[in-house]
Order: structure tokens, then C-alpha cells, then sequence
């Protein structure tokens, strides 16, 4: 055992946090939608398709923000052939992902099922195939009231009432070799730019993401994001970010794995750097915000029969990552370091929701269940509401190459001055000994009770959780907690992740 301290004092705020730091994604793309979240004919199925089982999941889990409809997707999709009369809907080649898309699923059925869990939705308009005429007619479809051919066509199909989205990401990793009809950075920049400027002037109040580079690692990083942010600056209000975790086949230690969280703090202060130079050579007073729109880990089901069926299948099984006990501990280490840049990071999305590299995973005809990864992030999502506190992080650490020591250590706090609640979230990077912890939570109040203690632990971690043992991986108490006045002394099991929810006592 050793020992760490954490403190944190009300009068030295991050940022008041911004709840769609806890968003999700949904792809057409493999089973992510047909026999993920929709299935008709399935035992738990409502009445337009969608699954009962799936649904009552993602509420658990807690998402607030949904990205749809990609993705690589978007970057080939005609909005048109997802809405009206399901029959008349035309069958295309997906050639993203090699395969046929039915169009079953569209713009207003997804709109019913982000109503049904509570979801906002996140829409993107395809600026590969298409541009600024396409999406700013999306925009009028979806968003204008009436009177106009767009917004009656939508009232035809069903829906009198606009849809009211708000948040939309210009393109998809639009630098990626990949990507169907890629762009150089200015090329983008200035399609950003008009788009935007067309968008919103058909409605004011959205809000733009344009797109960074697609990953931290591509070879124009920074580059693309000085030159794009040269053209559409002033006409977009978040900078998409994307980042996939792996483990490289020449260092497959958990220690460089777990440090995959300082890599992608770097790559959020990068991007603000550059973001913040664009701003000082325009002579701006404005700071653009982050849109890590894609997350996870993902590195088994990333190539070969995991990217291709052959024969343009409908919905096949592609990218259906696994995840285990390390995975979910990595997953609850980036919660932390994201929180704690709440000043800047405004939205995130886990990538994806279901099947495809998802915390949820089915089976068609039969049961849903929650991956290992499902449960760091619905804690998160259900504690983590008020004020991001600075924590003060002393621990003992651990050698790497790339960026020296680290501490064992990573920690977030969030402080709800209304109702008197603090939660802490702990992970001990340390993969055999546990952590003797003192917490300090400086000017939250006097006498504290005790909310809630979990603890994500399992001894195997490689353990997954499976539809024969969905529940082998799941948080159990942790006991122990012990509260003193503003100190809190908690005892942390090696490779673990950490809730402890404490509130002001009542009188």
C-alpha cells in the first residue's frame, strides 16, 4: 500500500461543467442501428421498431447528447432518402463501410427515438459528396416552422412541430485518405465557412462544430486545424476532436496504455494552442470551443474482416470491439482528465452506442447487455453535475517514456453548490498495490454524509463481460470511507476506478 492526497478548494474552479461532456454517437454503420438500437419484430420492440432493451439501457447510461448520422456515413448520405413513406425509401451502397443501407432509419425516426431516451440530438450534414446548398435545405427541413416547401415537405411526413436541433458538425474527418471526397485544409476551411454562414442564416441559434484533424497522430495536425481555422473562425463555435485508444503490438503494457489519458490532455491543450494563436492573429477576443466527438477504445476489431464484408451485406458485424476490465479503467481515467479541462471541452462523444465499438451489445432476437466500459461512464454521467473543482494531485508515479513520471493518481471533482453534493472520481493507475487516500475538500462545508462509494475492480483484467456472464465486470461498494469534517479517507484497490459521493449534512 501507499499513500496519495488529493485537494481541492471551492475558490479555485476549472469551469462550471457542461453536460454534454457525456454524449454518445450512433453510426450507420455495422449493428449500430439495424439490431442495435432498432429491430422490428424483437420481443422488446415499441411500435416504430426500436428496442425496448436498448432503450431502457441507454437511459441508464445516462447519455445527454447522441451524434447521428456519422461518422464516415455522413460523408456519402443524402439526407432525402431517410425521410417519407418507409416503402418509398431507395436501398444505397454505403460505400463507407461496404455495405446496403435501407434507409429505414432517418432523420425524423431518429429524432423520435432521442425523444423516447432523453437524448439531444447532434446532426451532421455531408460536406464530402455534398456542400452548402444541401445543408443548409437539411437545416430548413428540420428546424423551420412552416411556409416554406422544406418545412411543409416535413409537416407532410408527419411532424408539424420543427425538431429544434441545435448542435451540427460540418463534415466528418474530412483530412482522412479514407474519407469519401477528402479535403486538403483550405479546401475545407472555405467549405466550412460558407456552410456555416448559410446555416445560420436560416436559424441563428445553432451551434457549429467544424472538423479538426481526425486523429492527434495525423501527419497535418496543427497545420490543418491553423489552416481551417484561417477560413471559418468566426463563423463556427466548437473544433471537433477524435481519438481512438490502442495497444501497439511493441508495447502492450498497461502502464503505456493508462497513459494514453496524458496523451489526449496534450492533444486538448494542442488544439486549444492553435485554436488560441488563430484567434491572436485575428485579433479576436473569441475562444473557440472543443468537440471531442469521438472516443473510445478501439484497436481489436479495427482492421481487415472487422472493416469488409464482401458483397454489400445489410448490417453486418463490423468494428464489435470487446471491451475489458482495463479497457473500462482507461475509459474512466479519460472522464477525469476531460472534466478537468471543462473550461474549453464543452462536448464529447463515446463512440458508438451499440454493437460498434459500444458500452451496450445485442444479439439479434435476443438479450442486450452492458460492456465493461458502460459503467465508469454511467457514473460519471449520473454524479457529475455543478463546477469542475483543480485538483491538487500528490502521488507516487511511475516512469514513461514519452512524458517522465506519472502519478499513479487521476482524479476529477464536481461540486453542485445548489444542492451540496461533491463527487469524486478516483483511478489507481498502480496495477498491484493499493492507495491509501486523503481527500480534501477545502470551503465545500463543514459536516458531510456519505452519498454513494463504488469501486470497478476485477482481479483479471482481461475479464469481459459476455451475454452468458453480462455482469462479470460491475461496480461493487466500497467500503471504508471515512469522513472528517472537509477530509475524506478512502483505500483504493490496485487497477481500480472510483466514485465517492459525498453532500453537505442536513441539520
Amino acid at each position: 500500500m501507499f499513500s496519495a492526497q488529493l485537494t481541492v478548494d471551492r475558490d479555485f474552479p476549472v469551469a462550471p461543467l457542461d453536460r454534454r461532456l457525456f454524449g454518445v454517437f450512433v453510426e450507420h454503420l455495422g449493428r449500430c442501428v439495424y439490431t442495435g438500437i432498432y429491430e422490428p419484430g424483437h420481443p422488446t420492440a415499441e411500435e416504430q421498431g426500436f428496442r425496448g432493451d436498448v432503450m431502457a439501457l441507454t437511459k441508464e447510461l445516462g447519455a445527454t447528447i447522441v451524434r447521428y448520422p456519422g461518422g464516415n456515413f455522413m460523408s456519402g448520405y443524402n439526407w432525402e432518402d431517410g425521410v417519407g413513406p418507409k416503402e418509398q425509401r431507395p436501398r444505397r451502397l454505403d460505400l463507407a463501410w461496404f455495405s446496403t443501407e435501407t434507409n429505414q432509419v432517418g432523420t425524423n425516426e431518429f429524432v423520435d427515438w432521442c425523444g423516447k431516451v432523453g437524448i439531444a440530438p447532434m446532426y451532421g450534414v455531408n460536406l464530402g459528396t455534398r456542400g452548402p446548398d444541401e445543408a443548409r435545405h437539411y437545416l430548413e427541413y428540420c428546424n423551420h416552422p412552416s411556409g416554406t416547401a422544406l418545412s411543409d415537405l416535413r409537416r407532410s411526413h408527419g411532424y408539424e412541430q420543427p425538431h429544434g436541433i441545435r448542435f451540427w458538425c460540418l463534415g466528418n474527418e474530412m483530412d482522412g485518405p479514407w474519407q469519401i471526397c477528402r479535403k486538403t485544409p483550405d479546401e475545407y476551411g472555405r467549405l466550412a465557412q460558407e456552410t456555416a454562414k448559410l446555416m445560420k442564416m436560416v436559424d441563428p441559434t445553432v451551434e457549429l462544430a467544424a472538423c479538426g484533424s481526425s486523429a492527434y497522430d495525423m501527419p497535418t495536425y496543427g497545420v490543418w486545424e491553423d489552416r481551417v481555422l484561417e477560413h471559418c473562425f468566426e463563423q463556427v463555435d466548437y473544433l471537433s476532436l477524435h481519438s481512438y485508444f490502442v495497444k501497439p503490438p511493441t508495447d502492450t503494457s498497461s502502464e503505456s496504455f493508462f497513459a494514453q489519458i496524458e496523451t489526449n490532455a496534450r492533444y486538448i491543450e494542442d488544439t486549444i494552442a492553435v485554436a488560441d494563436a488563430v484567434a491572436a492573429r485575428k485579433r479576436s477576443s473569441k475562444r473557440l470551443m472543443l468537440s471531442f466527438d469521438e472516443w473510445n477504445v478501439w484497436y481489436r476489431a479495427r482492421h481487415g474482416e472487422h472493416m469488409k464484408r464482401e458483397g454489400w451485406p445489410e448490417a453486418p458485424r463490423l468494428l464489435e470491439e470487446v471491451y475489458t476490465a482495463e479497457d473500462a479503467l482507461l475509459i474512466g481515467g479519460m472522464l477525469t482528465m476531460m472534466m478537468n479541462h471543462a473550461d474549453r471541452l464543452k462536448v464529447a462523444c463515446l463512440a458508438q452506442l451499440v454493437n460498434v465499438i459500444g458500452p451496450i451489445m445485442t444479439e439479434p432476437g435476443g438479450p442486450a447487455w452492458r460492456q465493461t466500459i458502460f459503467h465508469p461512464f454511467a457514473q460519471a454521467a449520473r454524479w457529475a453535475r455543478g463546477t469542475v473543482l483543480r485538483p491538487a494531485i500528490q502521488s507516487p508515479g511511475y516512469a514513461n517514456e514519452k512524458y517522465g513520471e506519472l502519478p499513479y493518481l487521476c482524479a476529477s471533482v464536481v461540486d453542485d453548490r445548489a444542492t451540496g453534493t461533491t463527487a469524486v472520481f478516483l483511478l489507481n493507475r498502480h496495477l498491484s498495490d493499493a492507495m491509501n487516500l486523503c481527500i480534501t475538500l477545502r470551503g465545500l462545508g463543514g459536516e458531510r454524509e456519505l452519498v454513494a462509494a463504488k469501486q470497478l475492480h476485477h482481479a483479471d483484467l482481461e475479464a469481459a463481460n459476455t451475454a452468458a456472464e453480462p455482469d462479470k465486470v460491475a461496480p461493487t461498494a466500497l467500503g471504508g470511507v471515512v469522513i472528517d469534517g472537509e477530509q475524506l479517507q478512502v483505500r483504493l484497490l490496485p487497477a481500480s476506478w472510483n466514485v465517492v459521493v459525498t453532500r453537505v449534512a442536513r441539520s
